[in-house]
């Protein structure tokens, strides 16, 4: 081996004795240094984890009521959907569930103000659109009336048939009885609905099931407010003659509130009441007054045309007129 050689091999060796010695005394980490990294490696990890659980702890109770506010909305959704159907409307005016004969009814109607139009010898067309709203929605408007009425009749009475069942618990009754005696001595349409959620209890529903039925028969917040009640009651006990006593003075809180505003409002409706019937009994003073003056008003299609047009601007008025003083409580 050529002494140029050896010098070369010599000096590598050389540099890597030094730079490995470099390394382990500069560059190289002790093992106290190891383990303190290791420590802190552990305790970011850990203060991580701590962080991420508090996050899914505080996100845990938003995320649960979204989720409640969700279900809230898809069973209201459904119920709205549910009180719009025929049957429902049926069993909300108390007329019964027999949709045949509602159709029947309609039918009839329909083809009674059709013939009645054509022996006045009008135009087939204003035969065929006023037996159309004759047939479809003068039944509907009844039913409807029909519904409104009920169920202002059973809000009224709703916070004596609470008082029973307060006095019926304090002095010892079972909820179940002081259910079957609401039924028994309170007039209708209390009774009746109480009479059917005694009958759906006895055969063998249970509670919230038939407040739910109660509900789709009898859309209203208080029958809403006595079900949360009773369930809420059920799950987690308490006293069920207090919570029913609240709610009680709650709707009659609301009933008087509502009187207050319908007694407020009671202007606007008059207005109402006496823009709506002014251009129908000018019609009727001058017809009844000069004749001939308003012939051409329903035999000239312009005049015919003119009455239309006419109808269709008072109808929006009244129902815009409606929409504002109309108050939900």
């Amino acid at each position: 081996m050529s002494p140029m050689l050896i010098t070369l091999l010599v000096a590598v060796l050389g540099f890597i004795a030094v730079a490995g010695f470099g390394w382990v005394v500069v560059g190289g980490e002790s093992a106290s240094a190891k383990t303190l990294k290791r420590a802190q490696g552990l305790t970011n990890r850990g203060d991580a984890a701590e962080v991420n659980r508090a996050r899914r702890a505080q996100a845990a109770p938003d995320q649960r009521r979204r989720q409640i506010l969700k279900t809230l909305r898809d069973q209201e959704r459904q119920q709205k959907r549910a009180r719009l159907t025929l049957v429902s409307r049926l069993q909300q005016a108390g007329l019964g569930a027999n949709v045949r004969s509602f159709w029947i009814a309609s039918a009839v109607l329909s083809l009674v103000v059709a013939v009645i139009v054509m022996v006045m010898r009008q135009p087939w067309w204003a035969a065929l659109l006023l037996s159309a709203a004759a047939g479809l929605g003068l039944p509907r408007w009844v039913i409807g009336f029909l519904a409104a009425r009920r169920m202002k009749q059973f809000t009224a009475a709703f916070p004596d048939a609470m008082d029973i069942i307060v006095r019926g618990i304090r002095s010892g009754l079972p909820v179940h009885d002081c259910l079957r005696v609401i039924a028994k001595e309170t007039s209708e349409p209390l009774a009746g609905e109480f009479r059917r959620l005694v009958e759906n209890l006895g055969v063998g529903l249970s509670v919230d099931q038939a407040l739910e039925r109660m509900y789709e028969s009898m859309p209203t917040a208080e029958v809403r407010f006595f079900a949360i009640v009773l369930a809420i009651q059920a799950r987690t006990g308490g006293n069920l003659a207090e919570a029913l006593g609240n709610l009680s003075s709650v709707i009659r809180a609301r009933k008087m509130m509502r009187e207050k505003i319908k007694a407020m409002a009671g202007e606007a409706v008059a207005s109402a009441c006496i823009i709506g019937a002014l251009p129908p009994g000018v019609v009727a003073l001058i017809g009844a007054t000069s004749p001939a003056y308003m012939v051409p008003l329903f035999t000239d299609p312009r005049g015919q045309i003119l009455l239309l047009g006419g109808g269709v601007w008072m109808a929006t008025g009244i129902f815009v007129m409606r929409r504002m003083i109309n108050f939900r409580i």
